[in-house]
């Protein structure tokens, strides 16, 4: 038999534990091909439906759960870790608070049908404060409606299986050769990304340092604060005299920006990666003195550097 149905078969609920739970602690390796298999061999005698969807059910549940612990006690030092293994450092973390900052806990109903989103939300939620049950109850659903739509996907084909039984090892063998190139390429692609995007931020980025003797010397610097309002929540502070400006509201609010000054950006993504996205984008529009800042806010907090205090909205709790 070929992959993934002949290592199925042999370690049955266990092999399911595990893979998902490798997937959902971020490792790339998909359990789509998994469950969907298990689905369709709960059609004959080698797999219980039930059984199945507990297993795969648990190991989403102890993998979040974790994450949630986590992402309260280390806030975004992890979810810039993270994103660093992730390789979709440019818009992961501020995919997830855009989402939780609409949505609040609604998010993780939908989140493991969204690559990037389900690895990221439960520390998101974590670190936002939000209550352990209220989390607990909407994961379970959500991890539910994952784990048996794929499940039920697969017993909805497992009918070919019952009239040709070699039909299913037949595509066995087809799979794991698409699911280890469907990974190369998805590792290839980000890694040519995130590569292309460095090269540009070399010339670019502005140090800490540098910054602190253009204030010190008087110099009138723009800076803009792109970090998500419910990254605040933990560290309510930012650079001196900082706007506090979403990357959509610097495009939209372009007329604001001045070009007869340095504008500088800073966020707290790897490799300054959405303040670098958002130089590129306004470099196009015409301003030519904008600079990410290196190591953004945590680089300059670190150094010890002067930061003013930010007044929390109250709407940016109510969601969760």
């Amino acid at each position: 038999m070929g992959l993934p149905t002949d290592i199925l078969i042999t370690y049955g609920y266990l092999l399911i534990f595990g893979w998902v739970l490798l997937e959902q602690v971020g490792l790339p390796l998909p359990a789509t091909p998994i469950l969907l298999a298990a689905g369709a061999l709960s059609v004959t005698e080698h797999m219980h439906f039930g059984l199945a969807f507990a297993a795969a059910l648990a190991a989403c549940l102890v993998a979040d759960i974790s994450w949630f612990f986590l992402g309260k006690r280390y806030g975004h030092h992890l979810l810039r870790l993270l994103c660093r293994f992730s390789l979709e450092s440019s818009t992961c973390v501020r995919r997830t608070h855009e989402s939780f900052g609409r949505r609040g806990a609604w998010t993780l109903l939908f989140a493991k049908f969204v690559p990037g989103l389900s690895i990221v939300a439960p520390p998101v939620a974590g670190q936002t404060g939000m209550r352990f049950r209220r989390f607990l109850l909407f994961d379970a659903i959500g991890a539910s409606l994952w784990s048996g739509s794929l499940l039920l996907g697969g017993r909805f084909f497992g009918d070919l299986l019952m009239r040709d039984p070699s039909l299913l090892n037949r595509i066995g063998h087809v799979a794991g050769a698409l699911l280890l190139l469907g990974i190369l390429l998805f590792l290839g692609s980000r890694i040519w990304r995130r590569q292309s995007l460095l090269r540009k931020l070399r010339t670019a980025r502005l140090e800490p340092t540098a910054l602190k003797a253009m204030l010190d010397g008087g110099q009138s610097v723009y800076i803009v604060d792109l970090r998500h309002p419910l990254e605040l929540v933990t560290d309510p502070f930012t650079l001196p005299g900082a706007q506090r400006l979403s990357p959509e509201q610097v495009a939209t609010r372009i007329a604001e920006i001045p070009h007869d000054r340095d504008v500088v950006l800073f966020c707290t993504c790897p490799s300054e990666a959405t303040a670098a996205k958002t130089a590129m984008s306004l470099h196009r529009l015409g301003i030519d003195r904008v600079r990410p800042l290196r190591g953004g806010y945590d680089a300059w907090k670190d150094l010890g550097y002067p930061v003013e205090a930010v007044e929390l909205a109250p709407t940016q709790l109510a969601v969760l």
